[in-house]
């Protein structure tokens, strides 16, 4: 249905500037993307072509216009495809390197399916209406299209970017500031974080499960033991491993040798991602697989400026379709709480030298994962390209990597095209799988 232009008659304009305020306070983004390419549009970068999604969804395309269609889906529409995530944790994936498995943690049926019921189960949260999905939405690439920064327990903001969980088995260090190494033992962080799922203690997390008798035996029968706390990270972690994905057109160009999976203009970006665009010192193609990481951490200069070179300029602020307006900050400063100063790996290290730097994310599935860097402050690839063809931004600590670039107009433009060939080719299967996933919500007593 079309969004109706809202009757303003009888409305004060300070109430307008209390729900602007509060817009703006949320890091609202309304980006015109579209999460994956056809490959009938293999020539286009992502602005440019008809997006093919993967899933029904709102994803706010000309949000800006008066005559705006929405495209909501209705959990009454959410319906999936179950898949054997089995069968993609242990296959062989064009491009991508052998999944690291850990010892004690090895891939069962049993063990992936109920990481998956854990992953979308609302009740996991204090409040029993936040899961890990609503973070890592499946249909919007695991991540959040829609905001530069989550939205957390009541309304609570972070200060971080969700990253994709697409691949997500393939790092080496976890999180943004890279302080965690494991899987398994990430997933408490979020459980246990006040502004994100808030749960008191990981006792509150186990006897909220004993309590929920859709889960009776689940564990058992996974791990041969009632729930705990380990069994707990390690289903988590099972049903995050099955969430990869290779044989992009990318691989099946530079591994495969398919010379018509991409076409000239795609190869020419990649020159530039190799060559001038200094793109592959940080995101790696090695001989045999490319996950464009170098697992490294780095001081672009992104997180200089949002620490050190605010301004307080108007804030744009979108309030519904064909209606904007501009905001000062301290009016949304007034009813929001502020993002806390974020100094990147130096919050971990406590060493001067890590101040504002992040991790090297993963760039498979690039087009599907708006907003970009570790703020979610570029909403768009062109920014981002644009962003380093700039340098950065320059401090003390600015990695020497990243330098001015000089790119032309059309290197640019094939450098976006290249990037348009990262998608996996099994992304609709794992959405379709995830929709097929109980939501877990406090509407009944067994789901």
């Amino acid at each position: 249905m079309h969004a109706a232009v809202p009757d303003t008659r009888g409305v004060k304009v300070s109430d307008f500037k209390v729900i602007a305020s509060l817009l703006a306070s949320l890091y609202l983004l309304i980006p015109n993307f579209g999460p994956l390419a056809s490959e009938a549009e293999s020539t286009k970068h992502p602005s440019q072509s008809n997006q093919l999604r993967l899933a029904p969804g709102d994803y706010k395309q000309n949000y800006a216009d008066a005559d705006y269609t929405t495209d909501s889906l209705s959990l009454e529409n959410r319906v999936g495809t179950p898949a054997n995530l089995k069968q993609v944790a242990t296959a062989t994936h064009l491009g991508l390197p052998d999944l690291p498995v850990p010892d004690g943690n090895k891939p069962t049926a049993e063990k992936i399916a109920l990481g998956r019921k854990l992953f979308f189960d609302r009740r996991l949260s204090r409040n029993k209406t936040m899961s890990c999905a609503m973070c890592h939405i499946p249909e919007q690439g695991f991540t959040n299209n829609e905001l530069a920064r989550p939205i957390g327990f009541e309304g609570r903001g972070l200060k971080r970017n969700a990253p994709t969980i697409l691949n997500v088995a393939f790092y080496r260090r976890l999180f943004w500031d890279s302080r965690e190494f494991s899987l398994e033992q990430q997933v408490w962080a979020p459980l246990l974080a006040a502004n994100e799922m808030n749960n008191p203690s990981i006792g509150y997390v186990i006897e909220t499960i004993r309590a929920a008798s859709d889960y009776d035996g689940l564990f058992e029968t996974a791990f041969n033991a009632p729930v705990n706390m380990q069994s707990i990270g390690q289903a988590l972690a099972q049903y995050e491993r099955a969430l990869i994905g290779g044989n992009s057109r990318f691989d099946r160009w530079y591994f495969g040798g398919d010379k018509s999976a991409m076409s000239a203009t795609e190869v020419d970006g990649f020159k530039v991602f190799t060559g001038k665009g200094r793109c592959a010192q940080c995101h790696l193609v090695g001989p045999d697989s490319a996950l464009f990481t170098d697992h490294q951490l780095h001081n672009t200069g992104i997180g200089y400026a949002d620490s050190m070179l605010k301004d307080n300029q108007p804030v744009p602020v979108q309030l519904a379709p064909g209606i904007s307006t501009r905001m000062d900050p301290a009016q949304i400063a007034s009813v929001s709480e502020g993002k806390p100063n974020d100094l990147g790996a130096y919050e971990v290290s406590q060493d001067p030298v890590d101040r504002w730097k992040f991790r090297t994310p993963i760039l498979r599935n690039v087009t599907l994962t708006a907003p970009y860097m570790h703020n979610g402050d570029l909403l768009t690839l062109e920014e981002v390209v644009e962003f380093y063809n700039q340098g950065g931004v320059a401090n003390e600590s600015l990695s020497p990597l990243i330098q001015p670039l000089g790119l032309s107009v059309a290197e640019k433009e094939s450098l976006l095209a290249f990037l348009n060939t990262l998608n996996s080719d099994n992304l609709r299967t794992l959405v379709a799988d995830a929709f097929a996933a109980p939501i877990g919500d406090t509407g009944s007593e067994e789901q």
